[in-house]
């Protein structure tokens, strides 16, 4: 059924394919994508050297377990290690890139310099990628993936 399902959204030759997402999709709302790291401070405070801004903490007072950050609609979470084991039983998984980041720019060149050169690591120059995007990747202080990308 899934395939079936994959392959009329593709191929567009589903007459009720409006309703259907409609009626199977739309109890989500609000995607995001939350990062674990055992320094939630640390990851937050690079976030927001992107440009990200906070927008939520618990504990609002004390070492914080989870922070949500702000970049224009896009919103990611940063959550502790020992919170995720801890209060949600949830095994941390510590090894393979299970995520990566994607922030999109005017100028990757110019974005991958400025964040390098404030302490960023790079993973990957700036590339040309399918003849129509400028792509440039860093990681952030736990190794995640970020994807810097602008259109040519």
């Amino acid at each position: 059924m899934f395939h079936e399902t994959i392959e009329l959204i593709i191929n567009g030759s589903d007459s009720n394919l409006n309703n259907r997402r409609c009626n199977k999709w739309s109890i989500f709302r609000n995607p995001q994508v939350i990062l674990f790291s055992s320094d939630v401070v640390r990851a937050a405070t690079f976030y927001e050297s992107l440009g990200f801004t906070e927008s939520f903490r618990v504990p609002n007072d004390g070492e914080p377990i989870h922070i949500d950050l702000v970049l224009d609609d896009y919103r990611i979470g940063i959550a502790s290690v020992s919170s995720t084991r801890d209060d949600h039983s949830l095994a941390h998984v510590s090894h393979g890139q299970l995520v990566a980041v994607i922030l999109w720019t005017d100028d990757t060149a110019a974005a991958f310099e400025t964040v390098t050169s404030n302490g960023a690591k790079a993973l990957v120059s700036p590339h040309e990628w399918l003849g129509r995007l400028l792509i440039a990747w860093i990681a952030d202080p736990d190794g995640n993936p970020i994807q810097i990308v602008q259109n040519l």
